[in-house]
């Protein structure tokens, strides 16, 4: 059979869980997560732990901050006096907002905190600094 390698269009089902055994994601039930191996779409030690599989294999990785979505930074957290925010919608804690940085690339932040008179967003990945445990099924590969 073939190992899955880099270039290879594969599809795989995953069981996301912290080290606590809860679940933060998964395709049971759903169709199997498509893509190109090598391309960089998803977190570096997802795709090499689907390196050298062959379809039909189970294996379960564990994936140090380093190898997931980073540590957290505090630079990534950062206060805003709410006059400088849009007017238009009122904000809650848990809010997802896109804003521009100074390259003009979209970031994707949260409101993490709500003060009398600013808001602290926070643009660390919600998985940031958090060891990952994935059990993964190769299905296919092309």
């Amino acid at each position: 059979m073939t190992q899955a390698k880099n270039g290879d269009k594969v599809s795989v089902h995953y069981t996301g869980r912290f080290e606590d055994g809860s679940i933060f994601d998964s395709t049971a039930g759903e169709e199997p997560l498509e893509f190109t191996l090598g391309q960089g779409d998803l977190i570096e030690g997802f795709e090499e732990g689907i390196l050298t599989m062959v379809v039909g294999d189970k294996k379960t990785i564990t994936l140090t901050p380093e190898k997931a979505y980073g540590m957290r930074s505090e630079e990534m957290v950062i206060e805003v006096p709410l006059e400088e925010m849009p007017g238009d919608f009122e904000l809650t804690v848990g809010d997802e907002l896109e804003l521009t940085d100074e390259d003009d690339e979209a970031v994707l932040v949260v409101v993490a905190e709500l003060k009398e008179n600013s808001v602290v967003l926070d643009g660390n990945p919600p998985l940031a600094g958090e060891t990952l445990i994935f059990d993964l099924e190769l299905v296919t590969v092309a």
